[in-house]
């Protein structure tokens, strides 16, 4: 049986991602981290281990050990840690003082140069569960309203400029102006403050950046997107098809009817 291994980040996606590989007859060995990874993993991997955020050398070590030469990358990791909980060892220190910024893609670049050098290569995870990903076309009962596809058309190519200048991955529009871009803080946080401003019938749109590598930090959305969309009394979420990971759909898009929140994919 082949063994890939599994990065494992925060929300369900290392849970359902570890499931489309074991149903295509892979044996799944998990490296989590500590405080951010949920560990009910466990449950649906054959080994499951725990490093600390920065634990770069550590992470090459496991899966050096358990013979793995192919990982997939699941599971949002916030930059927010590397001001508060990152321990990193000599060789994280070592790529982040080579680093030319501290953008998520050169972040992630590094790292998967790191392990590439030990002959680990990075897979993208949508190879295994390419049915996560959005199509084109409203997947909710209630289609965008005039007032709502202009403030799409409005907010799209700005979304994509901030995608690449690696800012971020969503902007929040109402009336076709700008209520929030968001940043490190996160999707989640960007729609909350944006929920603030706009006092309702906000439009959130969240794409891919220009040149996305599907290897990692594709845009996710799932049932707690929408949950925080309900919160923000928002009216519309426009996502990039093709790009965009789609969790827990069913249930998704059961409470976005219930809200009456329209999800387009473009």
């Amino acid at each position: 049986m082949e063994v890939i291994g599994l990065i494992a980040g925060d929300g369900n996606f290392p849970i359902i991602l570890s499931d489309g590989l074991r149903e295509k007859g892979k044996k799944v060995i998990a490296v989590g981290l500590e405080n951010i990874t949920s560990p009910a993993l466990e449950k649906n991997v054959e080994r499951l281990h725990w490093i600390k955020v920065g634990q770069l050398g550590r992470l090459i070590k496991i899966f050096k050990k358990e013979g793995i030469s192919r990982v997939v990358m699941a599971g949002k990791v916030s930059k927010t840690f590397m001001f508060k909980d990152i321990r990193p060892d000599l060789r994280a220190i070592a790529l982040y003082m080579r680093l030319k910024d501290r953008k998520d893609d050169s972040l992630l670049l590094g790292i998967v140069s790191e392990l590439e050098k030990e002959g680990i290569r990075v897979e993208e995870p949508t190879r295994y569960v390419p049915h996560l990903l959005a199509e084109k076309g409203v997947i909710t009962k209630r289609k965008p309203k005039k007032e709502e596809l202009k403030d799409i058309e409005f907010g799209w190519p700005i979304a994509k400029e901030m995608g690449r200048l690696d800012i971020g991955q969503t902007v929040v529009v109402k009336n076709m102006a700008v209520l929030s871009v968001e940043a490190i803080e996160g999707t989640d946080a960007a729609i909350k403050r944006a929920g603030e401003l706009g006092r309702g019938g906000i439009v959130v749109i969240k794409v891919a950046k220009p040149k996305q590598d599907m290897r990692f930090d594709a845009p996710v959305i799932g049932l707690n997107t929408i949950r925080t969309l309900k919160e923000a009394k928002a009216a519309a979420l426009c996502i990039e098809a093709g790009k965009t990971i789609l969790l827990e759909k069913e249930d998704m898009i059961k409470l976005a009817d219930k809200e009456k929140i329209c999800i387009i994919g473009m």
